[in-house]
């Protein structure tokens, strides 16, 4: 039988602990770009500058998981770090947005993984997470705010909607409104009173 394993997720406050805990421009711009448009780590060393359409807050992302092509979110509240770092290493207006140290090489995808890694030590995270964490909290974090299942799905590149479902069983948003039994009668246990009923057997 087949296991189906629920992923880690991480919280809005841990994201933003471990973005804190990176100073290099760099790294930082990397992280928060898989993080703002739910990308793979493949993706996103194998963006170039023609791929963002600044307009349109749109990103192309070519040639994906399954040969596909998909376009994806680009925020605009990430607008201003991308051109700070674009002016700050010298990019052109086409080529690789994280270049590797081998010419026409883009940045190998282990060295995103190495920068994440040291920041979540650094956040002080103990979770079980990794860089796709990242992609599993933008998918469902946008679906505690509201966006619609559909749309995270096509955000993703998922062929199938039972891939995006899964993040319905780790959204707070979802589980957190369910109420346990003990939350009706905590109030009474607090307090002191007798919740003892008649139970009549047979």
């Amino acid at each position: 039988m087949k296991e189906h394993k629920l992923p880690d997720v991480l919280n809005e406050e841990e994201v933003v602990r471990i973005f804190n805990a990176v100073s290099n421009l760099k790294h930082r711009t990397m992280l928060m770009l898989a993080y703002a448009s739910g990308l793979r780590v493949s993706e996103v060393v194998s963006l170039k500058v023609e791929d963002f359409d600044i307009d349109r807050n749109m990103i192309h992302i070519r040639g994906a998981k399954g040969k596909k092509d998909r376009y994806t979110l680009l925020p605009v509240s990430l607008k201003e770090t991308l051109h700070r770092y674009w002016k700050e290493y010298n990019l052109r207006k086409s080529g690789w947005l994280f270049p590797g140290a081998k010419p026409n090489y883009h940045l190998a995808a282990r060295s995103i993984q190495h920068v994440f890694e040291r920041s979540v030590r650094q956040a002080g995270i103990t979770k079980p997470v990794s860089m796709h964490t990242l992609r599993h909290s933008f998918a469902t974090h946008l679906l505690e705010h509201g966006t619609d299942l559909r749309y995270i799905q096509e955000l993703l590149g998922h062929e199938s909607s039972k891939t995006t479902e899964i993040y319905t069983h780790v959204s707070k948003q979802i589980i957190g409104k369910i109420k346990s039994p003990l939350d009706f009668i905590v109030k009474e246990i607090n307090s002191g009173k007798n919740l003892e009923k008649t139970i009549l057997i047979e």
